[in-house]
């Protein structure tokens, strides 16, 4: 049985807190409040006439210079990266965050104070599904810089595997953890912020952490930590690095279903990563416009397919013959691929993909079907024989619909015959085979 969809999550009420922000050393108050299904995060400036609100969408990135900062005309908010990661990895996928200023409170580096707010605020599901971004195939992204994101499936959830290293290889962390809302709150949220020495002075001189402290950050000084407090986490930086992460990442919109691979990561390489993303699935949805399927004069559907096929649930493989061609020598058929298939339930439980093996039966019902239509008689059908050049190029997974085509390339008399079939979804070929048949009285 199909598990229900997950839902989105709002905050139960608003909450909030005030505090100093990091590179403009400003004060400020943040509340986040409760926000309607769809609506996504939205940062709005109370200080700004008409109170101003935008995205926190990777359409809206302006700045990513030891920080993520987003804009829209001249509106700008800077260091969004803890709160959004904090919001995203606690399940909250629609808020708005209310601030007073254009950068939020630093707190004490890290993303606690969020998640103390959020948990003071409580989340609560609403009446629509959440949207995923589900990995399909490698994504990579490798910057000048020597950072390196890979992107890999993995329908079990977000999962990051992170290598930080600073200069001359200092300070070298790994760390693997799947993103949860416990595990963040317990390891993640409480790294903080980090710096090299010889960075601090560059950064004071562009007008950058004004409002930085040994209380909201810790400073690296050759094999040295300078820090207020000691260490909370043996390898604390990498966790950081898995913080902004989560939050550089949120701006894709919707939740990631895969295992990302960083190595040296930064604010601009996950920026690189999340427009990749948000490009990818920008194409999806294109090419998952609802399709009119035409049942046509040229075409058979359910009840006349079985009626020349012996196959019947859970082993019909094609719904519809869509049309033949004028010659009669090609013809498309279509199937529609839902979580109910019985093979999804051991093809891979966690990670349902539809077995290439079904795929070329699909294929092989409609070249058979193509047959009957050339062999204009009912008493004979055709067997699948055997399958040569067979290739599967892309996962099919439940909601595809697959278009499937066969080209009869060879018949000798009136016993044998050869198709050249190839499955297609959202407009890419997903699988290919050349089949033979054999003609046998029913």
């Amino acid at each position: 049985m199909a598990s229900a969809p997950e839902s989105q999550h709002t905050l139960a009420k608003s909450a909030g807190f005030s505090g100093t922000s990091l590179h403009t050393g400003e004060k400020v108050s943040l509340k986040l409040h409760p926000a309607p299904a769809d609506h996504g995060i939205k940062f709005k400036r109370k200080d700004l006439a008409d109170e101003p609100t935008i995205d926190a969408k990777i359409d809206n990135l302006k700045m990513v210079e030891r920080a993520t900062t987003i804009g829209e005309g001249s509106m700008r908010v800077h260091t969004v990266e803890h709160v959004l990661a904090a919001l995203s990895a606690m399940g909250v996928d629609n808020a708005i965050v209310e601030m007073d200023a254009n950068e939020p409170p630093i707190g004490d580096g890290s993303a606690k104070a969020y998640v103390d707010v959020i948990k003071r605020a409580g989340v609560t599901p609403q009446e629509a599904p959440r949207k995923f971004f589900h990995v399909r195939d490698p994504m990579h992204v490798e910057t000048k810089t020597g950072a390196i994101l890979i992107l890999l499936p993995d329908d079990n959830g977000f999962r990051v595997s992170c290598t930080q290293a600073g200069p001359n290889n200092r300070f070298t962390q790994f760390l693997s953890t799947d993103i949860a809302p416990e595990i963040f709150e317990r390891e993640i949220a409480p790294a903080r912020t980090f710096v090299y020495y010889e960075d601090v002075e560059p950064l004071m001189e562009r007008n950058l952490i004004k409002g930085g402290s040994l209380e909201n950050a810790v400073v690296l000084r050759g094999e040295a930590v300078l820090s207020k407090e000691p260490l909370r986490f043996p390898d604390e930086f990498v966790r950081h690095k898995i913080l902004d992460i989560i939050g550089d990442l949120s701006l894709v919109g919707c939740r990631i279903r895969g295992h990302l691979i960083a190595v040296k990561p930064g604010h601009a390489a996950n920026a690189e990563l999340a427009r990749a993303i948000a490009k990818e699935r920008s194409r999806r949805e294109a090419l998952t416009v609802p399709r009119v399927v035409p049942k046509g004069d040229g075409g058979l559907d359910t009840d006349e397919i079985m009626q020349i096929l012996p196959h019947r649930y859970p082993f019909l493989m094609v719904d519809r013959i869509l049309s033949f061609d004028e010659g009669g020598t090609k013809c498309v058929g279509v199937k529609s691929v839902t979580i109910n298939e019985p093979f999804f339930q051991g093809h891979f439980p966690g990670h349902p993909v539809m077995p290439g093996v079904m795929q070329v039966e699909a294929m092989a019902q409609v070249a058979s079907l193509l047959l009957f239509k050339l062999a204009k008689t009912s008493s004979r059908i055709g067997y699948f024989m055997s399958a040569d050049d067979v290739k599967f190029r892309k996962p099919v997974m439940p909601g595809d619909t697959i278009f499937i085509h066969a080209e009869l390339t060879k018949a000798r008399g009136e016993r044998l015959a050869k198709a050249k079939c190839h499955c297609v979804v959202n407009d890419a070929i997903v699988s290919e085979g050349e089949l033979m048949f054999t003609f046998l009285d029913k």
